[in-house]
């Protein structure tokens, strides 16, 4: 954005300068006019300084948006006043702040664009600012400025919203709305990182649904959809709000707990399992209660590499599943 923002400066000096040029107004007030075009060249210049309010993007681009505003304003002054050709350059500034700033920063900056079209036209010799003429002037020139302050504030927003579902997408699992593997790995991989640095501690829970495949081959696809959704719900239940959980894929799941000692992972496993097998599922009028075999490491108790600690989870979550399927198993969970 702020090469754009860059670009539609330029461009305004440019056209500024050029008219400036062909009217004679630089030979007519070569001083001033200099002065105007030489003032907002350094303030371009300015604006893309490191120094210039670093980290508060929106700050730098209402003042470089409002500059735009004030220099149109001083150029039309010296090329026409009211009657000035380059008063539509204030669509630059408009599509800026549409574009960037939002749709209340945007019609503001159309109403003191209206306002000083009135104070220019007020000095603008043989005007008469409460004729019908004028009045039909101003609609006819400022109604496209509200239309494309309207119509880009809309396609911004849009686009926005899109980007948003994008990134989203990008990070979570689209059936259950939990972080998706490649994101979960980031997570994971930030975490590990801090506690390597800190001495911190984490725990790390593999997660995978009992008997998935007897409910696919009975109820159908959908029904073990239904599942998998259900079994996610219950995992954001069961953990804490600095915890984070992933559907690595099918019926497999895992959860992050930053900072947890064993007990504490000991009490989340205790939830999932509750949760998840308090809550039932209604398939064709058959109440059908899920279960999850769950491995549990301490890091760095039980390894400090982290393909170490998946591999020992795995293999914990898979002996608990072994010890789950002897009869009456999911009773006692």
């Amino acid at each position: 954005m702020m090469r754009s923002t860059r670009s539609i400066e330029i461009l305004c000096l440019a056209l500024a300068a050029l008219v400036l040029i062909w009217s004679g107004a630089l030979t007519a007030q070569i001083g001033p006019v200099l002065g105007l075009l030489g003032a907002f060249a350094l303030a371009i210049v300015g604006f893309r300084g490191r120094r210039f309010l670093p980290g508060r993007s929106r700050t730098k681009l209402l003042i470089e948006s409002w500059s735009m505003v004030i220099f149109i304003t001083c150029v039309l002054w010296f090329t026409g006043k009211g009657g000035s050709p380059l008063f539509n350059l204030y669509l630059l500034p408009i599509i800026l702040s549409a574009l960037t700033l939002g749709r209340v920063i945007t019609l503001l900056q159309v109403a003191v664009i209206a306002i000083c079209h009135f104070l220019l036209a007020m000095t603008t010799p043989g005007l008469d600012v409460i004729s019908l003429f004028y009045a039909s002037q101003v609609v006819g020139q400022l109604a496209p400025f509200l239309l494309v302050a309207y119509l880009t504030t809309t396609l911004s927003a849009d686009i926005t919203e899109a980007r948003e579902r994008i990134e989203n997408l990008a990070q979570t699992d689209s059936l259950t709305g939990l972080y998706n593997v490649r994101m979960f790995n980031e997570v994971w991989q930030r975490e590990h990182s801090t506690c390597e640095g800190a001495r911190g501690v984490y725990a790390l829970l593999m997660i995978d649904m009992d008997k998935l495949k007897e409910i696919n081959d009975i109820f159908g696809l959908e029904a073990g959809n239904s599942a998998i959704t259900l079994v996610a719900q219950c995992l954001q239940r069961s953990i804490r709000a600095t915890d984070h959980a992933a559907r690595l894929g099918g019926d497999e799941f895992a959860v992050l707990l930053p900072g947890a000692s064993p007990e504490v992972a000991e009490a989340v496993i205790k939830r999932v399992r509750h949760n998840v097998y308090k809550t039932t599922l209604d398939l064709r009028s058959r109440m059908i209660r899920c279960s999850v075999s769950i491995g549990v490491v301490n890091y760095p108790k039980d390894a400090k590499d982290m393909r170490e600690l998946r591999s020992l989870a795995d293999d914990r979550m898979y002996r608990d599943k072994e010890l789950r399927r002897n009869p009456g198993a999911e009773a006692n969970a």
